[in-house]
């Protein structure tokens, strides 16, 4: 499910929900990686399946990018949860972490002449299994630096903690689906309503026997 509205906030939203037992999300080992950065238009089909032989024919390399892979999705979300929340600092850490990741990007990124002026370009990308982390890293650096990042918003939901843009013209969006945390939201509500209504209403009838 892509609800971020950016590369690096849909992989935030690859986590479960932190602290808990599913914590983990859909990012079990490289094979996910890759399988969910084509979905996420990272990747194409024939990229996918490069990486994919790749990973089978160098284990502990891919090994060694899932976990990457882990650290930086951490330390994107500690980031950016920092900015939705307005008054509070990221951690020098996250930061750091961030800023190695996107100096790698950034040592294979190139600009290349096109038919209409220029474009940029991934160089010695062919089968490094990094690629999904540079993508990444450059979305949210891209993110950090532009107007955008004053939209980035925390779902409001019950233990939930997935980012995304507010779009929304009165920036008033509140969660990350309404269809799901919304909603969840909207019958804890109606149940507390219920709940202090029966309440009310024996505490009323105790009083008149």
């Amino acid at each position: 499910m892509l609800l971020g509205g950016a590369l690096c906030l849909d992989f935030v939203n690859t986590a479960g929900w932190r602290g808990q037992p599913d914590s983990a999300g859909v990012l079990r080992d490289y094979e996910d990686l890759v399988v969910w950065a084509e979905h996420a238009g990272a990747l194409d089909e024939k990229e996918r399946r490069d990486f994919l032989r790749a990973a089978e024919a160098e284990p502990k390399k891919a090994a060694a990018a899932h976990r990457r892979a882990i650290a930086l999705r951490e330390a994107v979300y500690g980031i950016f949860s920092a900015a939705a929340a307005a008054h509070r600092a990221p951690e020098p850490d996250d930061v750091e972490l961030l800023n190695e990741a996107v100096a790698d990007a950034f040592r294979h990124l190139c600009l290349a002449p096109t038919a209409s002026g220029f474009s940029w370009e991934w160089r010695g990308a062919e089968g490094a299994l990094e690629l999904p982390l540079w993508k990444v890293a450059r979305s949210a650096a891209d993110l950090l630096v532009s107007p955008e990042l004053g939209r980035v918003r925390e779902c409001a939901g019950e233990k939930c903690d997935w980012l995304f843009l507010d779009a929304s013209r009165n920036r008033s969006r509140r969660w990350c689906d309404m269809a799901v945390c919304g909603n969840r939201a909207k019958a804890q509500r109606n149940y507390a309503r219920r709940r202090g209504s029966a309440v009310a209403e024996r505490a009323g009838k105790e009083r008149k026997t």
